[in-house]
């Protein structure tokens, strides 16, 4: 909820706001700002840890969500996630081409028994995902109406990424990945 939070909180206030319908996404920007803010304030306290990618996040919020609200221009809002998954596509391409697969640091503990190899294609799968998600949304927020975009973002591109993760856990379980329980071997029990 920390990292998906906010964001239902800008599609709900964008949805419900009693403003006529072009102020609804700068009421909605100034929401998510603020839902941004308490997240990272709720995992600093509550597990006196802030991921990069949360720290990230909220930055990049702050930052355009401020702009697109000081100069009435919903384009900085819509930029954001174009921005987000460039830097993120940049970032994770960076670290391959350098031998470090950058996912690794972020989210060792989240795949335990993954060997070298599903890190780089891990990490290669979701530079690429990233870099086709920043395009898409180019061509989305450029060439539809603020609502379309909005829809976009949250019937088309949150199921994209959950579709996604989920299309590489076959790939995952060639390269090692497995639980605790799933690497103890089963004991077979009495007979009755």
């Amino acid at each position: 909820m920390i990292d998906i939070g906010p964001l239902l909180v800008f599609f709900l206030v964008n949805f419900l706001a009693p403003v006529p319908g072009p102020l609804k996404i700068f009421v909605a920007t100034g929401a998510f700002m603020a839902a941004m803010v308490t997240a990272l304030v709720f995992s600093a306290v509550r597990y006196r840890y802030v991921s990069p990618l949360l720290l990230f996040s909220a930055v990049m919020v702050v930052v355009l969500g401020g702009l697109t609200i000081w100069l009435h221009n919903e384009n900085f809002i819509k930029i954001k996630p174009t921005v987000y998954y460039a830097l993120v596509a940049g970032l994770l391409a960076f670290g391959l081409a350098t031998g470090r697969p950058l996912l690794k640091a972020v989210l060792g503990s989240t795949y335990p028994g993954l060997d070298e190899e599903g890190w780089r294609k891990l990490t290669r799968n979701w530079a690429i995902f990233f870099a086709v998600m920043a395009a898409i949304n180019e061509l989305v927020w450029r060439n539809t109406s603020t609502d379309f975009w909005i829809g976009f973002k949250l019937w088309g591109a949150i199921p994209a990424t959950l579709l996604f993760a989920l299309a590489n856990v076959p790939m995952l379980v060639r390269h090692g990945l497995a639980t605790e329980d799933a690497a103890k071997p089963v004991e077979p029990g009495p007979i009755e």
